[in-house]
């Protein structure tokens, strides 16, 4: 649960304005230059400045729990963060949504308070306290002031490691989930975003499933299966904290022992890797119909890569060219050039193991055949060498950008979130802007040849098949299967 804006929001580091200034100058710069038809006669802008960040203080709570304090003594707030090392990954094989639902419930009734209790009790004392879990970890994070954080901590305690699962919140819970569910099959985007994981990974692999599950499998979820979970996982060897705000690192260490430091449990439960799954190919167009829908949502792509490859820059500059910003080709291409989309993107979702590559958007329904031609005219073409401005604004673009993601409580404890389930350096974040700037058009040749295989990608296309099904098929892309909604989101 939230309550209201963050404090932490309006939090800035003075050292950065000098950086964000030119982040406002090469994004008009940008516009320009790839808004012309000759990509390379843009003005390339400067290099960046060095990125310098607070220092990482260590401290261990008296139950051996890892604690990472960054100072930001700008604003009188904190951000404490309980990061769980398990999440949907973890899900049984048989409840699939599991993680999702356990993290949903922390919050709904928690220590001696029920759930509106439990509200009451963070919104009186101007806080937000919330939960979360994704494919690789869970998390529950406090922000409040400084001076509120004794009456704080205690609550955050409450939910994290004395939830009580109560059985008509879960009912609530559980029925709002299925309903969101049951909507979905009205929304071509959100069946879109279910169908190209399903085509990539299949019904049994963990990937395959959005991490809340699915209908049947909530369904049979009971409040013992959330108690075995938190029990399992939700243990002082699975847990890391970070703090990130105007407190020193022995006062909030001392803070948190008060709150967290009693907390006993047995050896952390390891998560099991997932099973490696075989690549997508050859391409393949899956068609799944939905009569009247208003646009035709196009996602086109594989496996991609784990968040620890070595590829990771090189990656983050080529994905930039193609569809990682407003300027990119794909978005130039068909939102600005043509006009078929609002706007059109690429992504690598990147988690412990090998997520999706994805090129997307939503296209005008009587041009998907000209759109699916144009998606496939940039994903052939970043294959070829890239001009060098346009790889000098691209690594600029990323560079200038990347210091405002830890301007406030809530960024820096999020890029430090990352250092943690992904086990990346402390120096990481330093050395980025670097890192960035090091990457070659041959390196973004070599990547693009490597990961950007269209002839190997799965195409997929939610809209209405009386419409476009047969301009599809008359375009010889590939290879087209039909797919119902049920298919989708069983």
């Amino acid at each position: 649960m939230t309550s209201g804006c963050s404090r932490a929001d309006v939090l800035r580091f003075p050292r950065f304005m000098g950086a964000l200034a030119a982040v406002v100058a090469a994004v008009a710069v940008t516009v320009t230059a790839q808004q012309a038809p000759d990509r390379t006669k843009a003005p390339a802008i400067g290099p960046p400045p060095a990125l310098k960040l607070p220092p990482i203080q260590k401290r261990t709570l008296t139950n051996g729990v890892p604690v990472w304090v960054v100072e930001m003594h700008e604003v009188p707030v904190v951000d404490v963060t309980l990061l769980i090392k398990a999440g949907a990954s973890a899900d049984p094989g048989n409840s699939f949504g599991l993680a999702s639902l356990t993290a949903d419930m922390l919050d709904e009734g928690a220590g001696a308070y029920d759930a509106l209790g439990l509200a009451d009790a963070v919104d009186f004392l101007g806080a937000s306290l919330s939960t979360g879990s994704s494919f690789d970890s869970s998390t529950v994070r406090l922000h409040a002031l400084l001076s509120k954080m004794d009456q704080a901590l205690p609550l955050m305690a409450d939910v994290a490691l004395r939830p009580t699962f109560a059985q008509k919140e879960l009912d609530r819970v559980r029925t709002s989930r299925i309903t969101a569910i049951v909507q979905s099959r009205d929304n071509p985007a959100t069946l879109a975003s279910l169908a190209f994981p399903r085509v990539l990974w299949g019904l049994t692999h963990r990937y395959g499933t959005s991490a809340g599950g699915t209908e049947s499998s909530l369904k049979e979820m009971t409040v013992a299966d959330l108690k075995a979970f938190h029990t399992k996982f939700y243990q002082p060897a699975n847990a890391h904290l970070i703090v990130v705000g105007d407190i020193g690192a022995d006062t909030v260490t001392a803070k948190l022992n008060r709150a967290f430091g009693t907390w006993k449990g047995t050896a952390a439960a390891s998560v099991a890797a997932l099973p490696a799954a075989p690549q997508h190919g050859p391409r393949q167009v899956y068609l799944v119909d939905k009569p009247g829908a208003a646009q035709s949502q196009i996602r086109i792509g594989w496996i991609g890569v784990p968040r620890n490859t070595p590829d990771y820059f090189a990656l983050t500059v080529m994905n930039t060219i193609l569809g990682g910003s407003f300027t990119s080709r794909l978005n130039q291409n068909l939102r600005e050039q043509h006009g078929y989309a609002y706007g059109a993107s690429s992504s690598f979702d990147m988690r412990i193991g090998a997520g999706p590559f994805a090129a997307s958007a939503g296209v005008q329904t009587d041009k998907t055949t000209e759109s699916l031609k144009e998606f496939f005219k940039e994903l052939d073409a970043i294959r070829t060498p890239i001009p060098p401005d346009e790889l000098t604004r691209a690594k600029n673009y990323v560079a200038l950008g990347f210091p405002s993601s830890f301007e406030t409580t809530t960024g820096m404890a999020g890029r430090l979130l990352d250092l943690v389930i992904y086990g990346l350096p402390e120096t990481y974040y330093n050395e980025y802007v670097q890192k960035i700037q090091a990457v070659t058009a041959a390196d973004v040749k070599r990547v693009a040849d490597q990961y950007i295989q269209p002839n190997r990608f799965a195409v997929v296309v939610v809209g209405d098949l009386a419409k476009i099904e047969k301009g599809i098929r008359d375009a010889n892309f590939a290879p087209v299967k039909t797919m119902t909604i049920e298919d989708v989101i069983k």
